[in-house]
């Protein structure tokens, strides 16, 4: 963002927006997701940033850092090879590089607008520690020369002009026959196509022997895309090679037919699978208390990097490799679409923009939407009050439950469960309030017979007192609360979810209803991998698992069927053809043998997760797409809460959404119905 934004508007300062990229840099670093002194010299101001920013700052510094080290190793053993950094702003490559001795035969050019260029100047000739390093040789002053030392060159040079750019260079002595890496980090995509084009080929024209490193965003219509690009258009920064280059492939081909010979692409989610050893991996993701899993991916998914080469030693001219995570070219056997529609004539307080919540039908046309982050008189927060829907005579109301309710008893809590026991009760489990707070326990809902969205009794809200034993179970978030019987018995199965001390967990407790007592029963059977953010379902007396989140923070394929036994119960794998596509953060349903699957996060990026039908008898599975051409925003199937109606084989989806990235909060505005009538034929 920062960079682009210097090119619209820069300020006299580098305190000024045009640093916000070194600053998310610098505060990454500060908290120890790199290691990088010179970023606090040139990003001028300190702000500390969320968790998930420097998870996304992290990713793109390790994906740059990775090819430039690799191409020195790779030619290591050359006399000479040079590095031309593409719009470079306040970066620190080349004072990192220098620092750690990797420059001995090697000039680091860096080039952005002279403004910007001249900035970066003032601050290494100011600063001792960068002037130490880069030592100084005059010759600035030269044309747009602002910066020289003996193997680093700051040129003032707007990209888009060819023939100034090629005139500069030549002036500060890039030399076009040695092995050259060029660095593209997020500057193509706001360059015209036809500039940025032009760029590329003349790279590959000019320079026998060359790597290109381009980082830089992809996808843009999806949900998040669109929210991706909205964000840099009301920036004045628009993404401009998005709508001819949208994924990677097609990014793989403009370098392929511009004169370079070789090209690997992957997104970020694959780098960080396949290219950062997994105790980085571990060491990186406990740094922080985090719980923005959904952002991350998506994140990642919206972001690639690419390294093309020609004219290099066949023996290593990959900076990426090769082989990635499986790609799945498109759902398997994508069997229609279903179609979304903003619920009809919806009235009273809306209240439901939300996330992480929880909703429930409490009888039917009745649902209770529960806890969340979300949006309330225009400002974000914890959502504490209760939401009611309900319908009649065939449009739903809603209507805010505004009782008083003690903080310390709702605790404004997330990613809990409610299960419904009853008409007049149902009970919240777990959740919390940020991710380093332990879990918020047990909470009896009770509500009178009469209540409804017209007549919104008050709901009362009162502890829980658990037996020791069972404290456990509700001290954890994203698990799955299922209602289950065992020899005629009534029980609930909490199982799996996180904690503030475990990231992910795989142990389950039988409390018997209603009185919560915690129960020891027998199962046998392979133990599911713990996961968080699954789903599970009541079905035939037992409990369907599907998907969640994994110890290494990667989506599960796997479903699991808890079967009744006669002394106990056993874990069954359910076989799907094709497999299903591992995923995380849907919800699920049981209609007349069928596991509906709705929405959800994966590492699938050529389209977003719809409906996935799996029959239960025979494990076929079948993906839909969810048609939201209808409305007027985008449509983010994560985090959300759904309700199925069997009556009208309609599925009512409330709230989802999330904090993108840094590109602004986005909430399904409205509850959305989504009508599966076309996909449940009756047999």
């Amino acid at each position: 963002v920062g960079r682009k934004r210097q090119r619209r508007v820069v300020v006299p300062q580098v305190q000024g927006t045009g640093g916000s990229s070194a600053v998310s840099k610098c505060s990454a670093a500060a908290r120890g997701y790199i290691q990088d002194r010179f970023l606090r010299l040139l990003a001028g101001r300190r702000r500390r940033r969320a968790p998930l920013i420097h998870r996304g700052y992290y990713i793109r510094a390790r994906a740059v850092d990775h090819c430039v080290q690799d191409f020195l190793l790779k030619t290591h053993s050359l006399p000479r090879t040079q590095i031309l950094s593409l719009g470079a702003g306040f970066d620190s490559l080349y004072f990192r590089l220098k620092d750690m001795g990797l420059l001995h035969h090697t000039v680091v050019y860096e080039v952005d607008f002279p403004n910007v260029a001249c900035q970066k100047a003032t601050l290494i000739k100011r600063m001792k520690e960068l002037s130490a390093l880069v030592g100084h040789t005059g010759g600035e002053g030269l044309g747009a020369i602002t910066f020289s030392g003996e193997d680093y060159k700051l040129l003032g040079v707007d990209l888009s002009e060819l023939s100034e750019l090629e005139r500069t260079l030549e002036e500060a002595g890039l030399n076009n026959e040695i092995p050259t890496l060029f660095i593209a980090e997020v500057v193509l995509a706001y360059m015209e196509n036809t500039r940025s084009d032009a760029l590329i080929q003349w790279a590959a024209e000019h320079f026998p022997r060359a790597c290109f490193l381009v980082y830089e965003q992809v996808h843009p219509e999806d949900p998040f895309g669109r929210v991706m690009q909205q964000h840099f258009s009301q920036l004045n920064s628009a993404l401009r090679s998005l709508a001819q280059y949208p994924d990677c492939e097609a990014q793989q081909r403009r370098f392929l037919g511009k004169g370079w010979t070789e090209c690997s692409v992957m997104d970020m989610n694959e780098f960080f699978t396949c290219c950062i050893p997994e105790d980085e991996q571990r060491r990186v993701q406990t740094l922080e208390p985090f719980d923005e899993y959904e952002e991350w991916h998506l994140k990642c998914s919206h972001y690639f990097v690419l390294a093309a080469s020609k004219g290099m030693e066949p023996s290593w001219t990959p900076l990426l490799p090769s082989v990635t995570v499986p790609h799945h070219a498109g759902p398997v056997g994508v069997a229609g679409t279903v179609p979304a529609a903003v619920c009809a004539r919806l009235s009273g307080l809306p209240g439901l923009r939300r996330y992480g919540h929880h909703s429930v039908l409490i009888k039917p046309n009745v649902i209770l939407t529960t806890g969340g982050f979300g949006e309330e008189n225009g400002q974000h927060c914890r959502m504490r009050n209760f939401h009611m829907l309900s319908k009649h005579a065939g449009y739903w109301k809603a209507v805010c439950v505004t009782q008083n309710i003690p903080d310390k008893r709702w605790g404004e809590r997330l990613y809990h469960t409610v299960s419904c026991l009853s008409d007049t009760l149902a009970l919240v489990v777990g959740g919390r309030t940020s991710p380093s707070s332990a879990g918020l326990g047990m909470l009896w809902l009770k509500f009178p017979e009469t209540c409804n969205a017209s007549d919104p009794d008050d709901v009362a809200v009162e502890l829980v007192s658990l037996q020791p034993a069972a404290e456990a179970a509700a001290l954890r978030w994203r698990h799955s609360t299922t209602e289950m019987t065992f020899k005629g018995e009534q029980y609930l199965f909490v199982y799996g979810g996180r904690s503030a001390l475990e990231p992910v967990l795989g142990d389950w407790y039988f409390l018997h209803t209603p009185e919560l007592s915690y129960t020891v029963i027998a199962v046998e059977g392979p133990v599911p991998e713990s996961r968080h953010s699954h789903s599970a379902c009541s079905w035939e007396g037992g409990v369907l698992i599907a998907g969640g989140l994994g110890a290494a923070e990667r989506p599960l394929g796997s479903v699991f069927l808890l079967r009744e036994l006669e002394h106990g119960f056993q874990w069954q794998t359910i076989e799907t053809h094709p497999p299903l596509v591992p995923r995380y953060s849907h919800t699920a349903h049981v209609h007349e043998g069928k596991l509906l699957l709705v929405g959800g996060v994966w590492f699938h990026a050529s389209s977003v997760p719809g409906i996935t039908v799996i029959d239960l008898m025979t494990g076929l599975c079948l993906d839909y797409v969810i048609n939201a051409e209808h409305l007027e925003w985008p449509l983010m199937l994560h985090n959300h809460s759904s309700v199925f109606l069997p009556n009208e084989k309609e599925l009512l989806v409330i709230g989802g959404g999330g904090n993108c990235f840094s590109f602004g909060t986005h909430l399904n505005p409205e509850p959305v119905a989504l009508s599966l009538s076309s996909i449940l034929i009756s047999h």
